[in-house]
């Protein structure tokens, strides 16, 4: 059995795209916690993520079985376009706006820990994912869209310039301006983190 993790996604696309399947395989588990926390922090629904994640790869086999795929070297931000877009399209067919609602389901936090804190600090830690994600609920839609990119998809500043399809700049201040808000609110609501 060949080893295809160590393959390029460019690779991996031409491999899949000349009948390997495994190549497939090997993209989606490199990216699908990426893509499916970048769709989840959109939409705030974890069954209507799931079906959003499918779409987008069912949207990603089509492309590259047709060949129509153009983004060479760029697979995770063509893949990321591809979800963003979809959220947006969701959006659009039930006429609201996508809004970011505070959840008790586990954040990308708890996933990250390397080790078990007490349930003291798992408390205090909640408590303060919370506040943090209802500040962003408060921003205007723009700044909360590139600070969830950011700092929960771990996107680069580039990749969410072509996905909101602004300049690097315009990115980079709605940040600015979002971190401003959000130091804003901490202070007028004293809110310690």
């Amino acid at each position: 059995m060949k080893c295809l993790i160590n393959l390029t996604d460019q690779q991996l696309v031409h491999l899949y795209m000349d009948g390997d399947t495994d190549a497939l395989s090997t993209l989606v588990t490199r990216y699908k916690d990426r893509i499916y926390t970048s769709i989840y922090l959109l939409v705030k629904d974890k069954y209507l993520a799931e079906d959003l994640f499918q779409d987008v790869f069912i949207r990603i086999i089509d492309t590259l079985k047709g060949r129509r795929y153009t983004d060479e070297g760029k697979f995770l931000p063509w893949a990321l376009r591809i979800a963003h877009n979809l959220c947006v399209d969701h959006f659009r067919k039930v006429k609201r706006s996508p809004s970011i609602k505070t959840s008790d389901d586990r954040d990308i936090f708890e996933v990250l820990n390397f080790f078990e804190p007490s349930a003291e600090h798992k408390m205090m830690q909640n408590q303060s994912h919370d506040r943090v994600r209802r500040m962003i609920d408060l921003l205007p839609e723009d700044q909360r869209e590139v600070i969830i990119m950011r700092h929960y998809a771990d996107l680069s500043f580039k990749e969410i310039a072509d996905l909101t399809k602004c300049s690097i700049n315009t990115a980079l201040g709605r940040m600015r301006y979002g971190l401003i808000n959000m130091r804003k609110m901490m202070a007028e609501k004293q809110i310690a983190l």
